[in-house]
């Protein structure tokens, strides 16, 4: 009896999903995006990293979103699998799972490269609608965070 428990918890264990997903506190996240580099990257301050990150994932790295037409969307900033295909910096087709755990670096490195491109933030809808022109100093309240604010948007 003891060997079927054994083989019933090891199974459990094999068969959970092997990701160090997180879903992060609203400041926590402020600070993470703060020391990879994206205080005020191409004229967006945290306040516009941390309110698109609300829109489209509510701050899970596990969150995955399949599109109508066949792309499917990943982590904390909702990369979708067409923006950092192979031959980008960062690739999203050959590693998916990298985009859904705690470890944001990479998340933020295909970011880096959606913004620097023609259609900055508005490659997020969600930016558009619910961020853009909007006040957004609620995002930081509380949060330990240096904003800068002195760089201009480019394409906004």
């Amino acid at each position: 009896m003891q060997f079927l428990g054994t083989v019933i918890v090891i199974s459990s264990i094999l068969m959970a999903p092997n990701v160090d997903a997180k879903i992060f506190e609203r400041c926590e996240l402020a600070k993470k995006l703060e020391e990879a580099g994206l205080n005020s990257y191409k004229g967006y301050s945290i306040g516009d990293w941390l309110c698109m990150a609300h829109y489209e994932s509510g701050f899970d790295t596990s969150f995955v979103d399949h599109n109508p037409d066949g792309s499917s969307e990943y982590g904390i900033f909702q990369l979708n699998s067409a923006w950092c295909a192979p031959g980008h910096h960062v690739s999203l087709s050959a590693h998916p799972p990298d985009l859904l755990n705690r470890h944001i670096l990479d998340d933020v490195m295909c970011a880096k490269l959606i913004v620097s491109s023609k259609n900055s933030m508005n490659a997020w809808d969600s930016w558009s609608r619910h961020c853009s022109g909007h006040d957004l100093s609620k995002w930081l309240k509380g949060c330990d965070v240096n904003i800068k604010t002195d760089s201009p948007k480019i394409n906004s």
